[in-house]
């Protein structure tokens, strides 16, 4: 089955909103009208305003890098799916290695935020991966079982029919390390299959399933070369033009 392509650039906490309309601008003028591939850029919310403001009448989506469980209430400083949609957000992130290491997200906290962000409308990526300690201890497949079975459990086929699921190995972010193809598509198989035997096999064919952790242009070929992988989270590489747009206009080998 063919999958369309999905890149999206993780912002990170880069960027004020200067350099981030201009960055939003070089890539709409760029690749803003690919027909082929989904693009999304995921800024800071507070550059969130003038990156929707740049993209305008393009092909590229605007995705938000966190969200709270709940619609509206007295919680400081968090932000909700309503808010997001509001701001112009078509996908929002959720379950990033850095949130789950930083910030205690657990499992079951992304599930309650992925529910909250399909009813709000929003596109869910939701980020699974196993630290270097777990590979080295041969607990890949167990960490992501349980972060599948865990993180997207009670939802049905239909609803998360649209849902994107994101690969990234913890010991491959930004730290220059980069999973081999084999070893991507190896853990992109056993997400699909595992999708396959807990939902359905139709479900399972057209959910979309990203790589993320060190992508950068000069590996994007190989890595979209591999069977089960439908794209990329990108994080450094997409802060800059050329790299991005690179990664963007990848060409399977």
């Amino acid at each position: 089955m063919s999958r369309r392509p999905i890149l999206a650039g993780n912002w990170k906490m880069f960027m004020l909103s200067g350099p981030a309309k201009e960055l939003a601008a070089a890539l709409a003028k760029s690749a803003g009208n690919l027909i082929d591939r989904d693009m999304v850029l995921i800024p800071p919310f507070t550059a969130l305003s003038v990156v929707k403001a740049a993209i305008a009448g393009t092909n590229i989506s605007l995705g938000a890098q966190n969200v709270h469980a709940e619609p509206q209430g007295a919680f400081t400083g968090e932000v909700s799916a309503p808010m997001l949609v509001d701001a112009g957000c078509r996908y929002v992130v959720i379950g990033h290695s850095e949130r789950r290491q930083f910030f205690e997200e657990t499992n079951g906290s992304c599930n309650a935020k992925i529910k909250a962000a399909l009813a709000a409308g929003l596109i869910p990526i939701y980020c699974i991966g196993e630290t270097l300690d777990q590979r080295e201890y041969g607990q890949t497949f167990k960490v992501i079982e349980t972060q599948l079975t865990e993180g997207l459990a009670n939802f049905t086929s239909r609803e998360i029919q649209d849902l994107v699921l994101a690969y990234e190995p913890v010991w491959a972010i930004g730290t220059g390390r980069t999973a081999t193809p084999d070893q991507a598509q190896e853990v992109h198989a056993f997400i699909r299959a595992w999708l396959k035997s807990h939902l359905d096999v139709a479900t399972a064919e057209a959910l979309r399933i990203q790589y993320g952790g060190s992508v950068k242009p000069d590996n994007i070929d190989v890595l979209m070369a591999c069977p089960d992988v439908d794209g990329a989270l990108v994080g450094g590489a997409s802060l800059k033009v050329e790299s991005f747009i690179r990664i963007v206009q990848f060409q399977k080998r």
